[in-house]
């Protein structure tokens, strides 16, 4: 009997034997399964790191950028308004709107009866300068002779001066009325007709921007304006800096000017900011002035200013070819978290200079990033 049971037992071990052998096999094929990706980590095997250049953000200190908008104005150092020194109708117009001219150069005549009468006046005192020039001639030579006192000299030589005088008076109105050289002389000549015309000469050489008068006009002296001369070879940007902007603008900082319409940008210098806030805006005046080759800028045309300023700013920086950007246009950069396993990472952009970008957010000093690959990083990703 105790026999049997030891037979018995036996048996049970040997069927039992094969099925925990079995369960310990299964816990050890659990236990020896590669754990699964963290989510959002991305594996490179060790062939495709050799594509990618891994660096950290670098600090740098860069000048501050400032952005704004501005409108073209012509320069108010080199414009002037063209007024006719005398009134009366017009009666010839010798140039038009975009004429260039020279200083010097007539824009259009008036015909008055004032230039007549300050020609005849400069006639008149000349004549009489002659005519009291050869008495005082004559009564010096009487006087060598003795055939007058020296009183009647003194008197003979107080006429001449007041001739020189009134010629002196007449000049001065001819001057006024900006009679060139050769029509002076045209005007001594003794006998020759009297022209009631008088050119309106430009007082600077620039472009004709604005044509004010009609033929047949009636213009009044110093009051009517006929034409508006320009030097457009350098144009006014007349931009708008917001408070927080303001710090950082001086006078002399460099602008790069672009309008989308023109494929050249432009490039000038601040030259005054204003001393007070715009209410509306609450922006602050600057004024930028600007070589304007081939007259491209026209007034009022819309232009985007990029001041370089001259204050500093430690910010940093990544390659541009680290910056990617997402489906939805948001920027983001590949960050190493283990080796050989990458995520991504959003970030806030600021200034690009040098093919480096400026990290507001996102990234810390010591973050290991993909400098270099990211595209084909960015390819491999979205094909596994």
């Amino acid at each position: 009997m105790w026999k049997c049971e030891i037979i018995a037992l036996a048996a049970c071990a040997a069927i039992l034997q094969p099925g925990c052998n079995r369960e310990k096999a299964v816990t050890y094929a659990a236990t020896a399964k590669p754990e699964p990706e963290q989510p959002g980590l991305f594996t490179v095997s060790r062939e495709q790191l050799g594509r990618l250049r891994i660096a950290t953000p670098r600090r740098a200190d860069w000048s501050v950028t400032v952005r704004t908008t501005g409108t073209v104005d012509w320069d108010a150092d080199h414009t002037t308004q063209v007024i006719t020194q005398v009134s009366g109708p017009i009666s010839r117009i010798l140039v038009d709107t975009g004429a260039m001219v020279h200083s010097g150069d007539a824009l259009l005549y008036v015909s008055s009866p004032d230039i007549s009468a300050a020609i005849a006046a400069y006639k008149k005192a000349r004549n009489q300068q002659d005519l009291a020039r050869r008495s005082l001639e004559r009564n010096k030579e009487l006087l060598d002779r003795g055939a007058i006192a020296e009183k009647d000299l003194e008197a003979v030589q107080a006429a001449y001066n007041d001739a020189v005088t009134d010629v002196q008076n007449s000049l001065q109105a001819l001057r006024i009325f900006a009679i060139s050289k050769q029509e002076l002389d045209q005007a001594e000549q003794q006998g020759a007709p009297i022209s009631p015309e008088l050119p309106v000469r430009s007082p600077i050489a620039g472009m004709v921007v604005q044509k004010l008068i009609s033929p047949g006009q009636l213009v009044q002296a110093g009051q009517t304006t006929c034409f508006l001369v320009s030097d457009v070879s350098t144009v006014w940007v007349q931009g708008h800096i917001f408070d927080h902007d303001l710090p950082s603008v001086r006078v002399g900082d460099l602008v790069d000017e672009f309008n989308a319409s023109i494929p050249q940008a432009f490039h000038g210098v601040v030259s005054y900011i204003g001393a007070m806030v715009d209410a509306p805006t609450r922006t602050t005046p600057v004024r930028i002035v600007t070589p304007n080759p081939r007259g491209l800028l026209k007034k009022d045309t819309f232009v985007e200013a990029v001041i370089h300023t001259r204050t500093k700013k430690n910010i940093l920086a990544v390659p541009v070819s680290a910056v990617l950007r997402t489906t939805e246009n948001e920027p983001f950069v590949y960050v190493e978290v283990q080796p050989g396993q990458f995520a991504q990472r959003l970030i806030t952009t600021g200034e690009q200079q040098d093919g480096k970008v400026e990290v507001l957010s996102g990234l810390e000093d010591d973050t290991k990033i993909v400098a270099e690959g990211s595209l084909f990083l960015q390819f491999a990703e979205s094909n596994r």
